[in-house]
């Protein structure tokens, strides 16, 4: 039987103070859209139009970061196949059709030109911090599924030596 190696196995992960930050930065924008849209003036299909795009746009945001993510993870081996290419077009599509509208909707909309720029700052801090917040999530994950794996492994040596050295006696 080969001795097995005693190597060190590091598992990267992410701080707390990382995921405070990511956390409360996502929050933070979610508290300045609605805080934005809840006031906006003007007519209320105009208010629907909005919120309807703010989500739109950050359910895509996540998507996406999903989308890329697992199609690296594919590239590098990690991951079982990739998606078909109609699925590419959908997940880009729907973000830049949802970025775009939304957009076009901010952009049309007969508001105070301050009000406006509010808007869309806090709208692109929302979808940024929705990325980030994406991967902070996944790079969790990966960290958990990493470690899982690891203690398995360690698991099995300890059963194998144990019943190793059972067989012996």
């Amino acid at each position: 039987m080969q001795p097995l190696s005693s190597s060190t196995v590091s598992i990267q992960r992410d701080t707390r103070a990382w995921q405070f930050l990511t956390w409360a930065s996502f929050a933070i924008a979610v508290f300045l859209c609605a805080t934005g849209l809840s006031w906006l003036p003007g007519q209320a299909l105009d208010r629907a139009f909005m919120v309807m795009g703010y989500v739109f746009c950050l359910s895509t945001a996540f998507m996406l970061a999903k989308f890329i993510r697992d199609g690296e993870q594919a590239a590098a081996g990690l991951s079982a196949g990739r998606d078909v290419p109609m699925w590419r077009l959908v997940v880009w599509g729907s973000f830049f059709t949802a970025m775009a509208l939304t957009g076009w909707g901010l952009v049309r909309m007969e508001i105070n030109d301050a009000y406006k720029a509010f808007l869309g700052v806090s709208w692109l801090f929302l979808i940024s911090s929705a990325f980030t917040l994406a991967k902070t999530l996944r790079d969790r994950h990966e960290a958990d599924m990493a470690e899982a794996r690891l203690q398995g492994r360690r698991l099995a040596r300890a059963e194998a030596a144990a019943s190793g050295s059972s067989a012996a006696d």
